[in-house]
């Protein structure tokens, strides 16, 4: 099984492809090693979507965060999802779970917020990569709107970075079989 891309390395993952200039220190805290950002000037900013949100903005690419307020809203509700659910599931049930949910989803969308690339797919990507490099090819085959997302993002400029490459069969992604 594929080791999952922790927190902290989540996030200096997230800054190298924001462009920003790295050297942030993360720890983590209590026994589910939620990320902590150490700060110059007071305390620390704690949770995976807490330090993201900062890092976007201090990037300057808000665009990331949705424009419109439903985009906001939605771009919350994955990042939420990313937390609560596919950090926490981890029984294979959990994870069938997740992958269908997701696949329902994109059934009819390029990206999890509609049509716009956001922090919401980031994190997702980054949180499901040891998830799909596990998959079997009937399996990628199973959950394919998931399968093309992920495949989309993968190729995203920056995204993937030292992460494995997720091999899929094309002609099977961009057919109309549903």
């Amino acid at each position: 099984m594929a080791a999952a891309v922790r927190g902290t390395e989540e996030l200096e993952l997230l800054e190298r492809l924001l462009g920003l200039p790295g050297g942030n220190k993360y720890g983590v805290q209590g026994e589910r090693k939620v990320p902590v950002l150490q700060t110059n000037n007071g305390p620390g900013l704690m949770g995976l979507m807490t330090i993201a949100a900062h890092l976007v903005r201090q990037a300057r690419k808000e665009q990331l965060l949705g424009s419109s307020a439903e985009e906001k809203a939605v771009v919350q509700q994955w990042l939420e999802y990313r937390v609560t659910r596919v950090n926490g599931g981890s029984s294979k049930e959990d994870t069938r779970t997740i992958l269908k949910d997701l696949n329902m989803h994109l059934e009819d969308k390029v990206y999890l917020a509609g049509n716009i690339f956001t922090l919401a797919d980031i994190l997702m990507y980054y949180g499901l990569h040891h998830i799909m490099v596990d998959l079997t090819v009937q399996e990628k085959e199973k959950y394919l709107n998931v399968s093309r997302w992920f495949n989309h993002i993968q190729h995203y400029p920056g995204v993937r970075q030292h992460l494995s490459n997720v091999v899929f069969i094309k002609n099977r992604l961009y057919t109309n079989a549903h």
